[in-house]
């Protein structure tokens, strides 16, 4: 280990932490936890004990008492009197002073991250101790070194003079998880990460969690894993807590735990009973085309899609699954013909607003960014792109305009069922519900869809499946960009799995299958890169039909 090192209060974070036996106390204790919010009540009588050197999961619908459960160790809620929290065996004040958190060694990490995007990543990690004060004088030579001695250890190729907006989501979570150790010192204890993967691949994820379990591997600290995501959980978590209305309804080890026995537990019900996917018979003739699509990764794809069918694409980040629906859209630059019931759109010309005139809809990943304006209400961003037609003699009509929306909103299940509420104040499960409400009001006949089911809870998931089944049965094409493998198993007809932008396998029948699609994907990191010896050329058409 370097002097810099050894010198630095940024690598601090890094350095060996104190070994627990494994009869020691829970690292975290808490005791009948119960929070009210007038005649609701959030939290009831929650018990939870984090083991040392573990990554404990918190599962759980939107609105069963995770984020509450959260913010009152964050000190920003205060719970009812007679609960009691135990870190390393002892005592803590409660409710939690504001700030005090810090003194627990308890750092938090949100899915926003906090990180400033015109900052370099070496200051982004150094920011609390700017505000802190502490000490005049930062050397931020030495700082970079010591950042990138701490990047070195993990594995991480970051450059810690980069701004952080020049950073992959991947890179930006990690920059996050880093300085939230950091700032902890020694006297580290937990790592609460609140959904920090909703936005990344399942490559970039695993990337996370082989970090996360190299900072609790010896004990010294733990971890809980706020998340949607059962696959995740199931994979990385040593343990998880299902909360369902605001009470525990199991503390189990993920070891020998199914993804049905964490759904029932979560929703209350098996999901098994739901209809089967089994379209193929309904599928009518192939009314869209893509031919020979260039944008970004994507290197002359083809394939078509039927009249009532729902393809999957899918791959490890930098195939071309985020560029594809994209570069069909015209929101990004891109090459080749899209043909949609006989009408042929050049690639090159394409735009949104050529495709909205075309009914080709789409619903990008961010739905808090590109998919609805936080500050407008449900009402404003579902018929946006209606409004011509709800103009009267006068101008819109406000009394058109609630009547739509409310209409909508019942349709597609968004709660609360108030138009007039903030589009930023919804959950992850119902913004994305609002979303695709808008778009889909309008009789589209192709719908691209990129990771629909991000970040939102099993019950929501569901909801959302089987109005994409519906809408498929109507008669609608729709292509999902996706890397939830479970996900695509649930709702489509044909997964195209691509390996550097073009065709690496196309999986029907009894290949659309979870475990299937996963391993498939693996393959692809073999396949041959385009213009090597061995590359075999993309599918063609014939070949994909």
């Amino acid at each position: 280990m370097s002097a810099t090192r050894e010198a630095s209060s940024l690598a601090s974070a890094a350095l060996a932490m104190t070994g627990t036996s494994p009869g020691a106390a829970p690292l975290l204790s808490i005791r009948d936890l119960t929070k009210r919010f007038g005649g609701l009540t959030a939290l009831d009588g929650v018990d939870l004990e984090i083991r040392p050197g573990q990554v404990h999961a918190l599962l759980g619908e939107n609105g069963s008492g995770k984020s509450t459960l959260i913010k009152i160790l964050s000190g920003t809620y205060a719970p009812e009197p007679g609960a009691t929290i135990q870190v390393r065996g002892r005592s803590v004040p409660v409710p939690v002073p504001p700030g005090y958190f810090r003194r627990l060694g308890i750092s938090f990490v949100h899915q926003d991250l906090a990180l400033v995007p015109e900052l370099s990543v070496t200051e982004n990690l150094r920011l609390a101790t700017v505000v802190a004060g502490r000490g005049p004088f930062i050397r931020w030579g030495r700082e970079r070194r010591a950042a990138a001695s701490v990047f070195e250890e993990y594995g991480i190729a970051i450059d810690p003079a980069a701004t952080v907006d020049s950073l992959t989501d991947a890179q930006k979570a990690l920059v996050a998880i880093l300085r939230a150790v950091a700032e902890l010192g020694e006297s580290r204890a937990l790592l609460v990460l609140d959904e920090p993967t909703v936005f990344l691949s399942k490559e970039d994820a695993d990337l996370l969690f082989r970090v996360v379990k190299d900072l609790v591997r010896d004990g010294g600290m733990s971890a809980l894993l706020v998340s949607h995501d059962m696959s995740e959980v199931l994979e990385h978590a040593d343990r998880v807590t299902v909360l369902r209305a605001g009470r525990v309804q199991a503390h189990l080890d993920t070891e020998g735990t199914t993804a049905d026995e964490l759904v029932s537990l979560i929703v209350g019900r098996s999901l098994s009973a739901d209809a089967p996917r089994d379209t193929r018979a309904r599928l009518g003739d192939p009314v869209v085309s893509v031919r020979d699509l260039c944008a970004r990764a994507v290197d002359g794809l083809s394939f078509d899609v039927a009249d009532g069918e729902i393809v999957g694409v899918t791959g490890l980040a930098g195939s071309g699954v985020e560029d594809v629906l994209p570069g069909l859209y015209g929101a990004v630059a891109a090459r080749g013909t899209l043909t949609v019931h006989g009408d042929v759109t050049a690639l090159a010309t394409a735009s949104p607003r050529s495709s909205i005139a075309g009914r080709i809809v789409y619903v990008p990943a961010d739905r808090k960014v590109s998919g609805g304006v936080a500050t407008l209400s449900v009402e404003q961003n579902v018929t946006l792109p209606v409004l011509q037609a709800l103009r009267g003699m006068l101008g819109i009509s406000p009394a058109r305009e609630r009547e739509r929306a409310t209409r909508l909103a019942a349709d597609y299940d968004v709660r609360p069922a108030d138009p007039a509420a903030l589009f930023g104040t919804l959950s992850g499960g119902n913004q994305q519900k609002a979303v695709l409400a808008k778009w889909m009001q309008d009789s589209p006949r192709l719908v691209l869809l990129q990771e629909p089911t991000q970040g939102i809870d099993v019950g929501a998931r569901a909801g959302i499946f089987a109005m994409l089944r519906r809408t498929a049965a109507q008669g609608v094409s729709i292509v999902c960009a996706s890397t939830d493998y479970d996900q695509l198993a649930s709702v489509c007809d044909r997964v195209i799995v691509l390996a550097h932008g073009r065709v690496h396998d196309v999986l029907e029948g009894d290949r659309i299958d979870r475990d299937v699609i996963a391993s498939t994907v693996v393959s692809s990191l073999v396949a041959p890169a385009p213009g090597s010896p061995t590359h075999r050329p993309s599918a063609t058409a014939e070949e994909i039909d």
